[in-house]
């Protein structure tokens, strides 16, 4: 792998190349935030971010132009007003109940109300979904010491869209508990590859190809279930969702994923040490005291719920938790605190600009106004780069 040689196996090896070295962070114990490398990163997809969603609250059936977007994104009266931020974040109710405001709301200019009531909660959506994917992939490839995993590959994603779909399809009145259902069926998911890959211990090898078979059959029971929808909407509905998009999300998807957002970030920062001395090698970690199996299921539940956060509110979206932790660990290193943090910057990145993508490539192709699904966009370019990942293997017993 490009950034150092990539390892996947044998004591002492890590993943994406270099030693996750348990250096002291310099500067203090947040010192290492401010490494150059990360900062660049971190400032870099920022940017990226800021550009791609300011394209994106500029375009729909009411045209404004980029700085109509901006001023509208940048509004005092949104801004600086805690009734109406809370509402948007909150929903009106709880945001009555904590401000213990009772009268009308003061109006809103036209473009203000289209940008935060419809356009911005996509982007916000891009970038939850972009975090929690990019620190899954993150997680599973160190639990694995695999380059090549991640929650699609592993069939966590399967695992989860079933359930969901099940629950869109079956049991509608279970909707609110997405999350919950997505990262019970992607814990079932991650169980049984690794009941299957289990032979007095797992390999690379094996963990893959034990995803890659029931993410197989995962996805043929999702296929099965559209036969048992009696309205086309929702199988129309639940198509879409299979192939991960972000269109018609809004502030209830934004409420939905955020709290469990946050909750994997923190742990997943939590156990970076833990991935860290996972990527040295089991004897050198139990040799450290770690009990090993019980971290490894620990930081795994992580990624599933991280992984599940997402696919509640955008659905299957394909090879960004592939993608971007190897491209973060090429421009920051391998120590695990330094990747989950360029994690939480590249993954938005990636996401909002694909959706971008996504959003405008028909109309710039065929001039029609319609959008295709964003995990098109992220399997056109993630294909691509697992096997460039595949080739680069010097050995194929190190997958």
């Amino acid at each position: 792998m490009s950034g150092g040689e990539s390892t996947t196996g044998g004591e002492g090896r890590t993943v994406g190349g270099g030693s996750p070295a348990r250096r002291p962070a310099e500067g203090g114990r947040l010192g290492w935030l401010f490494d150059p490398r990360l900062v660049t990163v971190a400032v870099g997809s920022l940017v990226l971010v800021a550009v791609a969603g300011l394209v994106q609250v500029s375009f729909g059936a009411y045209s404004m132009t980029v700085g109509q977007a901006w001023r509208a994104v940048l509004d005092p009266a949104v801004l600086f007003d805690p009734r109406w931020f809370l509402n948007f974040l909150l929903g009106e109710e709880l945001m009555r109940t904590v401000t213990g405001f009772q009268g009308e709301l003061p109006q809103l200019a036209r473009e203000t109300l289209i940008v935060w009531n419809i356009r911005l909660p996509r982007v916000l959506v891009g970038v939850v979904v972009g975090m929690n994917l990019a620190v899954s992939g993150a997680i599973f490839q160190a639990v694995t010491r695999n380059e090549l995993a991640s929650p699609f590959i592993l069939g966590v994603s399967s695992g989860a869209g079933l359930m969901i779909l099940l629950t869109l399809v079956v049991f509608g009145s279970l909707s609110a508990f997405l999350p919950l259902i997505a990262a019970l069926g992607g814990s079932v998911a991650f169980l049984i590859v690794y009941a299957i890959a289990w032979k007095n211990g797992t390999s690379p090898v094996r963990l893959v190809l034990a995803g890659v078979i029931v993410g197989t059959v995962f996805t043929s029971l999702q296929t099965g279930l559209f036969f048992f929808a009696d309205d086309i909407s929702v199988v129309q509905s639940a198509i879409q969702w299979t192939t991960g998009s972000l269109t018609g999300t809004d502030w209830e998807q934004v409420r939905m994923a955020l709290p469990w957002t946050v909750v994997a970030v923190v742990l997943s920062l939590a156990g970076s040490r833990q991935l860290n001395l996972l990527l040295l090698g089991e004897q050198t970690a139990k040799s450290l005291g770690m009990s090993i199996e019980r971290v490894r299921f620990a930081l795994s539940g992580v990624a599933v719920l991280a992984a599940a956060a997402s696919i509640a509110v955008a659905g299957i979206v394909s090879f960004v938790g592939l993608i971007v932790p190897h491209v973060v660990r090429n421009l920051v290193g391998s120590d695990y605190k330094r990747v989950i943090v360029g994690c939480l910057f590249v993954g938005p990145a990636l996401m909002v600009g694909a959706d971008v993508g996504a959003r405008l490539g028909m109309s710039v192709l065929t001039g029609a106004d319609s959008q295709i699904p964003v995990g098109i966009v992220t399997g056109l370019v993630g294909g691509p780069y697992f096997l460039y990942l595949m080739r680069r293997q010097q050995n194929m017993g190190d997958l």
